[in-house]
């Protein structure tokens, strides 16, 4: 067992989660897009993020890809972290404003608008239909291609597939 003060509370945990999953067990709710239980952690979204304590040094660490470990601190709720959460949600809100589940999230959190240029786009980078291709499917037909503002998912070289078995697996995790 590990023992973690979250917010000030203490409680013990079992060895090999992370601290989303420590959070999420106690009723603690921690936004986030890019999670899903049955795929790997990758912290894509940046919306879970946390203020981390260990031996003295304070750091904000997304939550579903840090390891919980023996007295760490955590801290969900810092003006810190309302304020990293906040620009994460308002970049997201700014790429995508059509997006329902940016929305919710952003309204949840007192966002309605974004100080940032809007661009109107489809997707917000999650990786979830990526690594569920990857990960659960075994077939690897889609991927990230390109880098900064022209990163996009697509198969390679932006051309039909011959190894996508049109699934669907990608279009039903995809928020």
């Amino acid at each position: 067992m590990i023992e973690l003060t979250i917010n000030g509370k203490t409680h013990e945990f079992d060895e090999g989660k992370t601290l989303l999953e420590c959070l999420q067990d106690v009723g603690i709710k921690v936004p986030t897009l890019c999670h899903h239980k049955a795929l790997a952690p990758y912290g894509a979204c940046r919306l879970c993020l946390v203020e981390v304590t260990q031996r003295g040094r304070t750091t904000v660490q997304t939550s579903c890809t840090y390891p919980a470990s023996h007295r760490l601190e955590v801290k969900t709720d810092s003006e810190r972290v309302k304020q990293s959460r906040k620009i994460m949600m308002e970049l997201l809100l700014a790429r995508c404003p059509d997006s329902k589940a940016i929305q919710a999230i952003a309204a949840e959190h007192g966002i309605k608008e974004t100080r940032f240029t809007k661009r109107n786009e489809d997707c917000f980078l999650c990786g979830l239909c990526t690594r569920m291709c990857n990960e659960r499917m075994g077939i690897a037909a889609i991927g990230f291609v390109h880098r900064g503002p022209h990163r996009k998912v697509s198969p390679p070289f932006d051309a039909k597939s011959d190894v996508c078995q049109t699934c669907g697996a990608c279009a039903f995790i995809c928020p």
